[in-house]
């Protein structure tokens, strides 16, 4: 019976360039109770924050003035909530986690995820290492302990 011999070359060059794809550092982003929940191209402590509530704001569409992010949400849509804003009211269109059943993020469109123009994350939902507390999700608590008269 003939021998079968196999070879494998394995080439790399100190010289060459990183290619956009090898720079790009994906964040993951887990739910309080460990499950994984969003994936993203950047941090989301570099996005903008929404002046009404602190959510942060992820853009789900390009628009002429910028790019929208590259992102994968793990969440499962809920029943709309209306919300009481200074100017009136606001849809709320939540995603939850999908172990748990928090609420992480919504949108002012129907489901599904990216069918609008931002998604907003929750203050203090995501964490980035699984199985900790985010260090803002009890901000707000804070204020409303301050706050009351015993």
């Amino acid at each position: 019976m003939p021998k079968v011999v196999s070879r494998s070359a394995v080439s790399s060059s100190t010289d060459a360039r990183p290619t956009a794809s090898s720079t790009a550092a994906l964040r993951v982003y887990y739910c309080i109770c460990g499950e994984f929940i969003l994936v993203i191209d950047k941090s989301l402590t570099a996005l903008p924050r929404r002046q009404t509530d602190g959510a942060t704001v992820i853009r789900c569409q390009d628009t002429p003035e910028a790019k929208a992010r590259v992102f994968k949400l793990n969440a499962t849509p809920k029943d709309p909530i209306l919300i009481e804003r200074q100017g009136g009211h606001e849809k709320q269109y939540r995603f939850h986690c999908p172990r748990c059943a928090l609420p992480v993020a919504y949108q002012t469109t129907p489901p599904p995820a990216k069918s609008g123009p931002y998604l907003y994350i929750l203050k203090g939902a995501l964490s980035q290492l699984q199985g900790q507390v985010p260090p803002d999700a009890f901000e707000d608590e804070k204020l409303l302990s301050d706050n009351t008269i015993a």
